[in-house]
């Protein structure tokens, strides 16, 4: 069986975020991950690329069948996966893989087409797995070249023109709720750059405070300070909860932060206070992978409650051109994908060339002691052009084949010649290994 590069993974088209965020690998244990999938059967380079809107491993695989077992596996004692979940996952060979890195690396496969985070998401994840020594040549090569369309359909394409990132999003559902934002109060749950980003887009219509808490406070602090704001202990959160319009919660807790009972409660503390008789709606955006805001809190009268799947079906003033610039992005990353992948295979092949040259100069050095016995002995010169000319010849034999394994088009052709080559000199096997064996 030849090396794949491969695609496991769910995201936010396969998986509603309920499903998601089981299976989401938070950024400390991606190291861990990482190691332990390098290992696993199947496996020779991997990348995990984890974001609120995926859950993606981008392998080369030595062999798809147990790649996929291993990733199961580590999902199923790891996270609980059951048999029945994985409808959720999806599972891409060779360009199909290569076109969903490509997709992803250039912004078309987000919940929000054309999402400026996704780039740096990219290089950290490949950062990541470069540090701990999961990748190799095959996929430092895809990532690379990756990289390189992404930065074509930025500068080709008016997508980037037209995107609205997750927070952007955001603030559109405030302003279905409250129309104009002038003199909203924001409390931001969590320090960190989708926090960032959401409280600029506030500010920059109308709103007129910013609160930060974290449970680092140093944290809270120093973003405070960025957005002019004010920063707020952890453990103080509920009366500022209880005073805010608008709550933007993006913590890496693990579970939920506010239940419904705790919701129940800070409704009637609101309803308390010094605008007694005003019934002041709260909007809630949960941004969180795992989700903050306890789902219940969704049926509390008074707060509006939206997540990561409401935020897929805000529509904005630039969908149309988003479309346009996406089928024109489209189109790239298909001639990019088709033409990088004849690069692919071609690596891949190099164990059989290596095989067939090795072979025919044992013909040939076979050949030439039988030809020295039959009519030698000869002089040291004479040696020397009968080894040159055998040379020549399995270096001309040699090459003719590499090129044509190298320059067929489809899988299915170039495995179809190494069979051939395979029969035809009688080679045991190429070790697949070799295709993807990372340099020391």
């Amino acid at each position: 069986m030849e090396p794949a590069l491969m695609v496991v993974g769910l995201n936010y088209r396969t998986a509603p975020v309920a499903v998601r965020e089981r299976f989401w690998i938070s950024e400390n244990r991606r190291c861990e991950v990482l190691g332990q999938l390098s290992r696993a059967e199947g496996i020779e380079e991997v990348i995990v690329m984890a974001t609120c809107n995926r859950t993606e491993f981008w392998m080369w695989a030595t062999d798809v069948t147990l790649a996929a077992n291993s990733v199961m596996r580590l999902l199923g004692t790891e996270y609980g996966l059951k048999l029945c979940e994985w409808k959720h996952f999806y599972r891409l060979l060779d360009e199909a893989a290569l076109q969903q890195i490509f997709r992803v690396a250039s912004r078309l496969d987000s919940m929000v087409v054309g999402e400026p985070q996704v780039v740096s998401q990219v290089k950290e994840a490949w950062q990541q797995a470069q540090k701990v020594g999961a990748t190799g040549r095959f996929l430092d090569a895809v990532l690379q070249k990756a990289l390189v369309v992404s930065e074509r359909v930025r500068s080709e394409t008016a997508l980037g023109n037209a995107a609205v990132s997750i927070p952007a999003a955001a603030v559109e559902l405030a302003h279905q709720i409250f129309g104009l934002l002038e003199n909203k109060k924001v409390l931001l749950l969590g320090a960190g750059q989708m926090s960032e980003l959401s409280a600029r887009e506030l500010l920059k219509h109308g709103a007129s405070s910013v609160c930060v808490t974290n449970r680092t406070i140093e944290h809270a602090t120093e973003l405070a300070a960025k957005l002019g704001g004010v920063a707020i202990p952890f453990e103080e959160r509920w009366q500022h909860m209880a005073e805010a319009d608008i709550i933007i919660s993006s913590t890496s807790c693990p579970h939920t932060i506010l239940s419904r009972e705790e919701a129940e409660r800070m409704v009637r503390e609101r309803k308390g206070g010094e605008n007694r008789n005003e019934d002041r709606p709260l909007v809630i955006v949960d941004i969180a992978m795992p989700r903050d805001i306890d789902a219940g809190v969704r049926d509390v009268k008074g707060i509006f409650l939206y997540d990561l799947d409401d935020l897929e079906n805000v529509t904005d003033k630039n969908a149309g051109e988003r479309e346009a610039a996406a089928a024109d992005a489209q189109k790239i990353v298909l001639a990019e994908a088709q033409g990088f992948l004849r690069k692919l295979l071609a690596e891949r092949a190099v164990p059989t060339i290596v095989a067939v040259r090795l072979r025919l100069d044992e013909i040939c050095r076979q050949e030439l002691d039988s030809f020295r016995r039959e009519n030698g002995p000869f002089s040291k010169d004479q040696d020397e052009m009968l080894n040159a000319v055998m040379s020549r010849m399995t270096q001309r034999i040699a090459g003719s084949l590499a090129r044509e394994l190298k320059e067929l088009p489809e899988k299915v052709q170039q495995e179809q010649m190494t069979t051939a080559l395979q029969r035809l000199f009688h080679l045991q096997s190429a070790e697949p290994a070799i295709a993807g064996t990372r340099p020391a």
